[in-house]
């Protein structure tokens, strides 16, 4: 018996594989650590390989932009505003506290701001989906020119907020404005007042030009709902003897949820990001009346050298901005379309 026989029949033996070879389809051997070392060349291999890896340059970069300039800023505001920093100096976090936030609730301009702001808000937004379902009704409907006068209807939708806000003081100007001078042409002179100068009529002002703006965007997104509920559905309504009226109320409308939570959400952040608007018109002291928070963050920061007071204000903002965005947004991931 050779000694190659000896040792291989000792190792089954024993139960000893450490010496045993694995033989090569040239006659060679390899042994067990070549082999794990190869297998470990080909997962790196296949890592590097790896969708994930290739598409770092694409990702990484904006994702680390976008982390320093946006997250990283966000935080650092909410660091500065449990400082005292008024803007000269570096800011002193070594005592960090809440008396900006004490200082807000005792402030009664930070409360004026607030209030307008939800009212901006709440206002600003249902006004503008309830005229915007009415006209995509009418649309819908099929009446004549629909073409025209859906680029119509969504024109405004294409301006700034520094655009309307020109047009719009134009409008309300109490001796050449349009508004004034179609009440006086039929009228109701008793009905013309200086809108945007009247602390009774100065939010309303404001929110009728948004409504104006932004009501054209919430008609393209119902028109495209109702165009996607099918045909049968307003059949088998109208043979059940159903009036309009109670069609729509009773099988269209509920149909539309989707359409109203994404409009309303859009609508809602950009009654937020009011603040372009509401400068150009009266700059940044609009008055008790109009003042949102907004405006009042950045004549706090701005203006007054407040910047804690401003960075308060405007994590409070941000907040308010998560509160109107998170419920749409968990809504969407329960529904898996995130």
């Amino acid at each position: 018996m050779s000694n190659s026989l000896f040792r291989r029949l000792v190792s089954n033996r024993w139960g000893d594989d450490s010496d045993e070879s694995s033989v090569r389809t040239d006659g060679g051997t390899v042994t067990e650590s070549s082999a794990a070392g190869a297998t470990a060349t080909q997962s790196d291999r296949s890592w590097r390989d790896s969708e994930f890896v290739r598409s770092l340059p694409f990702w990484l970069p904006p994702a680390l932009l976008m982390g320093l300039f946006v997250y990283g800023a966000i935080g650092w505001n909410a660091i500065i505003s449990l400082t005292e920093w008024e803007g000269f100096g570096s800011p002193d976090y070594g005592n960090l506290d809440v008396s900006m936030y004490a200082r807000m609730l005792s402030d009664p301009s930070f409360v004026a701001a607030a209030r307008n702001t939800v009212v901006l808000l709440v206002v600003f937004t249902v006004v503008s989906l309830v005229v915007g379902l009415l006209i995509a009704i009418l649309i819908d409907r099929g009446i004549r020119f629909e073409n025209t006068l859906r680029t119509i209807y969504l024109l405004p939708m294409s301006l700034s907020f520094v655009v309307t806000a020109i047009f719009w003081a134009w409008m309300y100007n109490p001796e050449i404005g349009l508004v004034n001078v179609v009440l006086r042409g039929i009228g109701l002179d008793f009905l013309t007042t200086a809108w945007i100068s009247n602390p009774q009529t100065k939010l309303g002002a404001v929110i009728f030009a948004l409504m104006w703006q932004f009501s054209g965007y919430c008609m393209v997104v119902y028109l495209a709902g109702l165009r996607a509920i099918p045909t049968d559905q307003f059949e088998a309504a109208r043979i059940d003897g159903a009036s309009t009226v109670r069609m729509y109320w009773r099988v269209i409308i509920p149909q539309l949820r989707a359409s109203t939570m994404s409009a309303a959400v859009v609508l809602m952040v950009f009654a937020l990001k009011a603040f372009d608007f509401l400068y150009v018109m009266f700059g940044d002291t609009p008055g008790p009346a109009a003042d949102i928070l907004a405006t009042m963050m950045f004549r706090q920061a701005f203006s007054n050298s407040n910047w804690a007071y401003g960075a308060a204000i405007a994590t409070v903002l941000f907040g308010l901005a998560l509160v109107v965005i998170g419920p749409y947004l968990y809504v969407q991931y329960k529904r898996g379309d995130l």
